[in-house]
């Protein structure tokens, strides 16, 4: 109940102590439970499984909307800084965003001995981008998203991939990756695909398939071209999910393949990528440090050599995981991963 009396005022009742503030009365053994609940609605929730989920405590929602293809969100968290979520899936967080970025574009581009040409699929947000243009011999890059609405809400909402939206080497098409692929005349030195999860009725699922790598992929890669994609998460627990399956994939069109993971604290997995080639990965440590030194601008936050390297080392059940697996990935029967996310802020 609340009543308008003097501002400042406090007094006490049988049935507890009130305070007037801004002009009204409030019961303050209430105030610890309204407090309580407007707190635990601040938060981000994504669901991995049935009976697991990860929560992320939040400043506030900045931007929420939908496309045709996919739902959007920009939320601000305590924890992580600004968070991109498509899908109600974690795309990435101001705080780390880097160790998925740079494992994502590096090792491709480094493994190459001239990269200038790259075709990105996907990577609406910017931050592939902004990596590949970050080598010296990158000439052009074109990058296709399927969602114009994504690309425009990154570009306006952030701020560290301005200047790769803005750069004039960038080729910036709004279209299907595969249709795109499909009619281009050109070949790419580095093909990546920094696409969404594969998630059932998502847009992005067909974009991991057999057919697409050995009909559409591997016959725009230049002479000693390199594919690499994102692969979901490579953790013990759920590396079966996707990331087994798209590693045995590739190994059924490309006669080099070479799996990698990180750790990406938020999204509290290891992660992994794939990297495909008919020609071999060779460089050791030390030549991948002087490419980088030769090459890139600016100094790497994450990644060097001997990371890179030892990314490639997997745990004894991961390792043995993709060895023995023998699901490919076909349109007719495709792997997705689990879970939606939802945003509760008062």
């Amino acid at each position: 109940m609340v009543g308008a009396v003097q501002e400042g005022m406090a007094r006490e009742t049988n049935g507890g102590a009130f305070e007037v503030i801004n002009g009204y009365e409030y019961d303050m053994a209430m105030a610890p439970k309204v407090q309580q609940r407007e707190e635990e609605s601040k938060w981000y929730e994504e669901e991995i499984d049935d009976d697991l989920k990860l929560c992320y405590a939040l400043n506030s929602v900045l931007h929420r909307g939908a496309s045709k293809y996919q739902e959007i969100a920009l939320i601000d968290t305590k924890h992580f800084g600004k968070a991109l979520i498509i899908d109600g899936k974690m795309q990435s967080t101001e705080v780390d965003e880097f160790i998925y970025h740079e494992s994502l574009i590096h090792p491709p581009l480094l493994f190459h001995p001239n990269p200038k040409t790259v075709f990105i699929m996907g990577g609406g947000e910017g931050s592939a981008a902004r990596e590949v243009l970050r080598h010296k011999t990158v000439q052009r890059v074109v990058m296709c998203d399927i969602d114009q609405e994504v690309v425009d809400f990154c570009r306006t909402y952030l701020s560290v991939n301005w200047d790769a939206f803005a750069s004039d080497k960038l080729c910036l098409i709004i279209n299907d990756a595969r249709a795109e692929l499909e009619k281009s005349r050109e070949k790419f030195d580095v093909i990546v695909g920094d696409l969404a999860d594969p998630v059932e009725g998502g847009p992005c699922y067909q974009l991991y398939t057999k057919s697409f790598y050995h009909g559409i992929v591997k016959p725009k890669l230049s002479d000693r071209g390199v594919f690499v994609t994102q692969a979901g998460p490579a953790g013990v627990l759920t590396h079966k999910e996707v990331f087994s399956s798209i590693y045995n994939t590739l190994r059924h069109v490309f006669k080099y393949v070479k799996a990698y993971t990180a750790h990406v604290p938020s999204f509290a997995d290891t992660w992994g990528w794939v990297m495909a080639s008919d020609y071999p990965f060779s460089l050791n440590a030390q030549q991948i440090n002087e490419r980088i030194k030769e090459r890139i601008d600016g100094e790497l936050v994450y990644l060097n050599g001997e990371s890179l390297i030892s990314s490639t080392t997997l745990n004894k059940s991961v390792c043995q995981s993709l060895l023995n697996e023998t699901h490919v990935y076909t349109e007719d029967d495709a792997r997705f991963i689990y879970g939606h996310g939802r945003a509760h802020c008062a």
